[in-house]
């Protein structure tokens, strides 16, 4: 079975190596006959079939951003908010639209700004100020693999998701033999230990001593780490472990455990 770390490996080589075609297609799009000047100097003959190879900028990075600020912020989550601002228009209306603060979004809309001085229209700044921004968004994401390698690197999340895995296995395998109670408390334990750590990737503070997943989930969603949506689902899921974990009204069922096995799964794959 692979690891969480050499799947994080082989998604990072590959966000990268997709990063560098993007790239390359955007340049294409943008500065065409820099480009091919450039280009064909090293492939050659080969050069058209090259091209047509290459990405359309505007169709494949949403996908691409998207991947790519998932891993950042399991694995450089500092450099979150420098990722996506080279991505997002200010929250803020720009006075002027320059150089220094264009963005990829304005990329992707074909923005061109343009001023009239003396009956002429002069070009202030369009589409190929995109690039730049493309380029520090794909060198904050080549940084991370130097983070596989330093021996400054903090694995502990990754072997904690490995053990995860492991115990959800075993949580599934005990609810198939019929051992609800204790598939769910295996389940809830997860939950629970999973959002305290991204409590502390998020520095949200607990003062309860003995906190619980709603407890957690409530601090986190007034931290504003997720929407309601998720809020709503983890509180949901929190009352299923307590439907495990204590004498209720009825005893849990194995839908309801399978239920509470695949949440913790899902939330641990997907909110850090």
């Amino acid at each position: 079975m692979i690891s969480n770390l050499e799947k994080y490996k082989k998604d990072l080589d590959q966000l990268i190596a997709d990063g560098g075609q993007l790239l390359m297609g955007m340049q294409k799009e943008c500065l065409p006959e820099q480009f091919e000047k450039q280009v064909r100097k090293v492939w050659k003959d080969k050069y058209s079939s090259y091209v047509k190879k290459l990405p359309i900028f505007s169709d494949k990075y949403q996908d691409w951003y998207s991947e790519s600020l998932v891993l950042i912020k399991q694995l450089l989550p500092d450099r979150v908010d420098d990722f996506k601002k080279l991505y997002e228009k200010p929250k803020t209306k720009r006075k002027d639209i320059t150089y220094e603060n264009y963005t990829i979004e304005d990329h992707l809309s074909g923005l061109t700004v343009t001023r009239t001085s003396r009956g002429e229209e002069k070009k202030i700044v369009g589409p190929e100020a995109g690039i730049p921004r493309f380029q520090q968004q794909l060198n904050i994401l080549k940084s991370i693999k130097k983070r596989f390698t330093s021996t400054l690197f903090n694995i502990r999340q990754l072997v904690q998701a490995d053990l995860f895995d492991s115990e959800l296995e075993a949580a599934k395998e005990l609810n198939q033999k019929g051992f609800l109670r204790g598939a769910g408390a295996i389940a809830g334990v997860i939950l629970e230990k999973h959002l305290s750590q991204v409590c502390d990737n998020h520095i949200v503070k607990i003062t309860k001593k003995n906190p619980s997943i709603s407890d957690y989930n409530d601090k986190l969603k007034e931290a504003g780490v997720y929407e309601t949506p998720a809020w709503r689902k983890i509180q949901h899921l929190a009352d299923l472990r307590n439907l495990c974990d204590h004498k209720k009204q009825r005893d849990p069922k194995p839908e309801d455990v399978e239920e509470l096995i695949e949440g913790a799964e899902k939330i641990t794959k997907t909110i850090f």
